[in-house]
């Protein structure tokens, strides 16, 4: 019940809550000289887990599996409060360039201050973008944003985190944008909440962490009420989606913990993929 009231609030209130939960805790990291890359506990608003060991992990997804190379620009799309781009910029060359985009001014502002100020090949952008649950004020919709970006600039693209919140018109228009911004063989890696025979069944049999029930514009959400909380997708629909756009998934997808599977990578589903020649 708390919860379910907590996701009631406007999100500069919880912003505000969180800042007050955190003070002490903040304050004797501070005094014993947080690391400065580090923000602290009351500004990140971005799911549970250690912020610093989730950025080390998908560094290394990454490296591993989309082959970041160091000299390569890269786009981190929702860029939140760092999390990412910190462990980049002990990778990233002087001739690597880093771009993030968010709708949090609060922490694009920190990323500027702490991050872009110390490496200046790592750049942040505020973006004034409609979401009901982040910006609720804005007037620009996700469907009608493009990129800030010429074609075919960035050599990775990715999205932690994204399109979990995202409605399919949405998710289409900015999966189209992500291809444009790519380089002929340039990756992208991108999460998902993704249903298949395996998802399905832990959905069905009660295990998985969600249960989305509810089927919302070709998707299916776990709260009628609020629809963009949590976004399920059909695979088989993602798929025909990232061939439309030139985006070669590079098998196989590695799926997540949060259906409660046995055998997982990371807790959403990841996909890489690789911007091939049109037809």
């Amino acid at each position: 019940m708390k919860r379910q009231l907590l996701r009631l609030l406007p999100f500069s209130t919880k912003l505000a809550l969180r800042r007050i939960y955190y003070f002490p805790n903040d304050l004797v990291d501070r005094l014993k000289g947080r690391d400065s890359l580090t923000p602290p506990q009351g500004m990140i608003y971005i799911g549970t887990g250690d912020f610093k060991e989730i950025g080390d992990n998908f560094k290394h997804y990454f490296i591993e599996l989309a082959n970041l190379q160091p000299n390569e620009r890269v786009l981190d799309l929702g860029c939140g409060i760092g999390r990412m781009a910190v462990p980049l910029t002990n990778y990233l060359t002087q001739e690597g360039e880093y771009w993030g985009f968010d709708i949090v001014n609060k922490w694009i502002a920190w990323c500027k201050k702490h991050i872009s100020s110390r490496f200046g090949n790592f750049h942040f952008q505020y973006v004034d973008l409609y979401n009901k649950i982040y910006n609720p004020k804005a007037k620009v919709k996700a469907i009608d944003f493009r990129f800030p970006f010429s074609d075919d600039y960035f050599d990775f693209v990715f999205l932690t985190s994204v399109f979990t919140h995202m409605l399919p018109s949405d998710l289409e228009h900015y999966l189209s944008e992500v291809s444009r911004v790519l380089k002929q063989g340039g990756r992208c890696l991108i999460t998902f909440f993704l249903l298949n025979d395996e998802s399905r069944h832990l959905i069905r049999t009660g295990r998985s962490n969600f249960d989305f029930k509810h089927k919302i514009e070709g998707c299916l959400t776990v709260d009628a009420n609020e629809p963009e909380f949590a976004l399920a997708y059909n695979e088989n629909i993602v798929r025909g989606l990232f061939a439309r756009y030139q985006l070669q998934i590079i098998e196989p997808i590695h799926f997540g913990s949060w259906c409660e599977r046995a055998t997982f990578l990371d807790f959403q589903d990841i996909i890489v993929a690789e911007k091939t020649a049109s037809n």
